[in-house]
């Protein structure tokens, strides 16, 4: 019998996994995925947000926990528990020099990009060499791996773990870490959390930014065996991305990043939501959501060619044309409306002194919806149009924890049970969403429960040599 047993191979599992196994338990890691696609959503990310009070290596100037706080309470509407959420913040700080011992690299800053580099510290080759260093430094440490490895079912004793099932087969462990992500590959259960608007079902034009194996299949199991579910199935780290993207696993390079430099408007050419709310890294996860609200779930993003160079650029070009009214045409939106909505919005920019690195004094008056900040008239030839779709990373209804990560039953937590990653991050995530905080839930919690099952699993495993010897 493996001491524990951790379930899931993105980012959260191989910190459990890593952390049980250097606190001397054996260490068994099951991964959905072939052995090609393992890492879950971790492979398609880029960052780790960090707390900081004074320049760090990679990170500029200060990011302090009250600072950090506030961005998340913001983004997240007060659906968060704080405890849990200052937990995260405060091991962002001090995570780093364990990733390096076991072989994450990070970037130095971006140029450029001051605010991005003040918070978030980036991995060199991105969330895939991240999972490749930290599943090299597993297997050098003895943890066992299987792939291919879909996991069914658990079997439980009331609220104590005692096998995992896959089909027939039955793995035993002494302690157990959930961490198979959320259910955001699983197209059934979003139309039932979305539901329809006017006869259509709203998650039928979904893309999945992240992997195509994250189908709920744990986490509706413990929800339906009685474990204590938070959030709301409807909510997640939902991204506008181009609406040519793949089905799965587009990742980062499919996010449309000129939203704040330009207009978006909906299929009958109309603006809904202010574009120049607050920096992009703070305010890219809400586009999501906002393009599945409008009709068909599908947007526009309109620049001019004064935005060039100044985003990242997306895999696919935009749709170019010389005039307002050939770009309406090439998009399929009525001409007449398209016109109106840009010489309008043009109208009513007061520019003052654009830029995009601060929350600049280029605004607008006299229009709903307002843009607050980087309003610029759209005016300088050519333009350019992103159709956007909503792109799905990972879902939020998930497990509840407390600060040790252990699954919870009818409020009490399991003796050998935790929970990592997706599968808890509602608890800190009930809605929005900002750059690179889902690593920072991911690595905590993932190494909390990670110490945490190997603590329960040697314990379990002394008692049961004592019970011997009193037998004896």
């Amino acid at each position: 019998m493996v001491d524990v047993l951790v379930i899931g191979g993105g980012n959260a599992a191989l910190c459990a996994a890593l952390m049980a196994r250097e606190a001397g338990a054996s260490v068994l890691l099951l991964e959905a995925a072939p052995r090609e696609w393992r890492g879950g959503n971790s492979q398609h990310t880029r960052n780790l947000r960090c707390m900081h009070d004074a320049p760090q290596d990679v990170l500029v100037d200060a990011y302090p926990e009250e600072e950090y706080w506030q961005d998340l309470l913001k983004v997240t509407g007060g659906l968060t528990d704080e405890k849990l959420a200052r937990i995260a913040i405060r091991a962002s700080s001090t995570c780093r020099g364990w990733m390096r011992q076991h072989g994450v690299h990070f970037q130095p800053p971006l140029s450029g990009a001051l605010h991005v580099a003040r918070t978030n510290a980036f991995f060199m080759g991105g969330g895939k060499a991240l999972v490749n260093a930290y599943f090299r430094s597993a297997e050098a440490l003895g943890v066992q791996i299987r792939y291919n490895a879909p996991v069914d079912a658990i079997e439980l004793d009331g609220d104590r773990f005692v096998a995992a099932r896959i089909g027939a087969e039955r793995i035993e462990a002494r302690a157990c870490v959930l961490a198979a992500g959320g259910f955001e590959s699983n197209r059934e259960w979003l139309r039932e959390a979305w539901g329809q608007v006017n006869g259509e079902w709203v998650a039928e034009n979904f893309l999945i930014r992240g992997t195509r194996f994250n189908m709920g299949v744990l986490l509706k199991y413990m929800i339906d065996a009685g474990a204590d579910a938070i959030g709301d199935p409807s909510q997640s780290h939902c991204v506008a991305i181009d609406a040519r993207a793949p089905l799965y696993d587009g990742g980062i390079c499919t996010r449309v990043d000129c939203v704040s430099l330009g207009v978006v408007v909906n299929r009958h050419a109309r603006r809904f939501y202010d574009e120049g709310e607050d920096f992009w890294p703070k305010r890219y996860a809400i586009w999501g959501r906002l393009v599945a609200q409008q009709p068909g779930q599908i947007a526009y993003s309109i620049i001019d060619s004064k935005a060039i160079g100044r985003f990242m650029p997306p895999v696919f070009p935009g749709t170019k044309a010389n005039t307002l009214a050939e770009l309406a045409r090439a998009t399929g939106l009525d001409e007449k409306t398209f016109v109106d909505t840009i010489e309008t919005y043009n109208r009513a920019c007061r520019v003052g002194t654009f830029d995009h690195a601060v929350l600049d004094d280029c605004h607008t008056e006299g229009i709903q919806p307002a843009k607050t900040h980087w309003a610029q008239p759209l005016d300088k030839p050519p333009f350019y149009a992103y159709a956007l779709r909503p792109g799905i990373t990972f879902t939020y209804l998930g497990l509840k924890v407390d600060e040790r990560s252990a699954v919870h039953f009818g409020g009490k937590p399991s003796p050998n049970l935790y929970v990592a990653g997706e599968m808890m991050a509602g608890n800190v995530l009930g809605k929005g969403y900002t750059a690179g905080v889902g690593m920072a839930i991911g690595t905590a919690f993932g190494r909390i429960a990670g110490t945490e099952a190997a603590r329960a699993a040697l314990q379990s495993k002394q008692n049961a040599k004592e019970t011997t010897h009193a037998v004896a």
